[in-house]
């Protein structure tokens, strides 16, 4: 099993973040929101990216899925409201 809590430390030690949420109900298997400037201007798929290079191999052995939402922090001015966060 991996902590929720340390794919969170890993991704805002290679990312200036802005909000970081990350949740399991197992262990393996994960749901993250990220926000990061470091987004703006690139694709969903670039953003994915570069938070799959800050967890390195834990992907696909430690952490089994990782669904992700990556926003800029334009993006997350709209959409947090509509999460309720």
């Amino acid at each position: 099993m991996f902590d929720s809590n340390e794919i969170k430390r890993l991704i805002e030690a290679e990312l200036p973040c802005e909000f970081v949420l990350v949740e399991s109900i197992d262990g393996t298997h994960f749901s993250s929101i990220v926000v990061s400037a470091a987004f703006e201007g690139l694709s969903r798929i670039h953003q994915h990216q570069q938070i799959y290079a800050a967890l390195g191999a834990r992907m696909g052995n430690e952490i089994h899925a990782l669904q992700l939402q990556t926003y800029t922090p334009g993006q997350w001015a709209g959409a947090r409201g509509e999460l309720g966060l």
